[in-house]
């Protein structure tokens, strides 16, 4: 080795010559992460910083060729074997480097990239269809580095909380209309080359993620695959929208109907029901549908709340008018006495 390729592994990983293990170890883990391929793809002067703090990590974590690195220094490898050409030996300081396949295998398990904390991840793509339509639409997702499965009660799709895997897994963002995603669904998509139908139990929310096991990232060391994560997002519907396990809309009433009280009919995801308006009901105020809400996972089904809007009208006739400038006439109620007394 010319003097000129002599590398100063030291200054690689940024520690003093007298650093300890701890200390390099603490130094290789932080360089490794910020130029891991993972996290810059496609970028060459990343991948060839990662080699280096890789090389500069492998010499001085193993104290026997660290010994001979601080004595020969840029003759380090030839001090083992008498200068002549031939291989170092196998004593590696204590750790049996002989598990691993190569020293990327290594690395990846010392950054713990496949026990759930992969730094980054690649972006990958993929298509969904209807299975009763032709529509189809191109999504994309990316590696998660939450490499979570659990799942509670499905097959091989699940809500809940996600727990430590071992694999890479991806995530995908999915999006579904109120009906599909309180009827439930099946929906195909297409990874690459390959074509999965999914089918989508009822009762999906916006935020649920639906694990679709082993059709994530291959893991290129070991041939696993990792799981599917599918986020659930809901286009807005014009009457209903989510809050929690209920479902809430608003319905428009008359001022007659406010003050006398009315039946009125409500849209359900069920079908129209007739709601009885209590007399005197305020604007703003919710009436309670129990069990018409939404699909619980455990089973049952939520509340659906009614807000109640009144509405004036815009446009009378000449005898409502009339009607209405009496009542104003003989009006004793003033909803506004308490403010009489308001004062800083």
């Amino acid at each position: 080795m010319a003097a000129t390729d002599f590398k100063d592994y030291y200054a690689i990983l940024g520690v003093s010559k007298t650093a300890t293990p701890e200390e390099i170890k603490q130094a290789f883990r932080k360089l490794a992460r910020k130029y891991h391929p993972d996290v810059n793809p496609n970028n060459k002067q990343a991948e060839a910083r990662f080699k280096e703090v890789s090389e500069a990590y492998e010499v001085v974590s193993d104290p026997d060729k660290r010994k001979k690195y601080d004595q020969f220094g840029q003759y380090w490898k030839q001090a083992g074997e008498g200068f002549p050409s031939g291989g170092v030996g196998a004593d590696m300081g204590g750790f049996d480097f002989s598990q691993y396949g190569n020293f990327d295998e290594f690395i990846n398990e010392l950054l713990g990239r496949f026990g759930g904390a992969t730094p980054g991840g690649g972006r990958q793509s993929y298509s969904q269809q209807n299975n009763y339509s032709n529509y189809s639409q191109n999504y994309s997702y990316r590696t998660s580095t939450n490499t979570s499965s659990g799942f509670n009660g499905f097959n091989d799709y699940g809500f809940g909380d996600a727990s430590t895997g071992t694999s890479q897994d991806s995530e995908a963002a999915i999006t579904l209309t109120f009906a599909e995603a309180f009827n439930g669904v099946q929906k195909r998509f297409s990874l690459g080359n390959e074509t999965i139908d999914v089918r989508i139990p009822s009762g999906a929310k916006p935020g649920t993620r639906l694990r679709v096991r082993g059709k994530g990232q291959i893991n290129p060391m070991t041939q696993q695959r990792g799981d599917l994560y599918l986020k659930v997002e809901l286009q807005p519907h014009s009457f209903f929208q989510m809050e929690g396990d209920n479902l809430v809309c608003e319905v428009p009433i008359t001022p007659d109907e406010a003050t006398l009280g009315a039946s009125i009919d409500v849209p359900t995801p069920d079908g129209s029901v007739n709601v009885k308006l209590p007399a005197g009901v305020r604007s703003g105020q919710s009436l309670r549908l129990r069990g018409k809400g939404w699909p619980l996972a455990k089973g049952g089904r939520g509340d659906q709340l009614v807000k109640v809007a009144i509405a004036p009208p815009k446009d009378l006739s000449q005898q409502e008018r009339e009607y209405y400038e009496k009542i104003r006439a003989i009006r004793t109620y003033n909803p506004r006495s308490h403010l009489q007394q308001v004062k800083l």
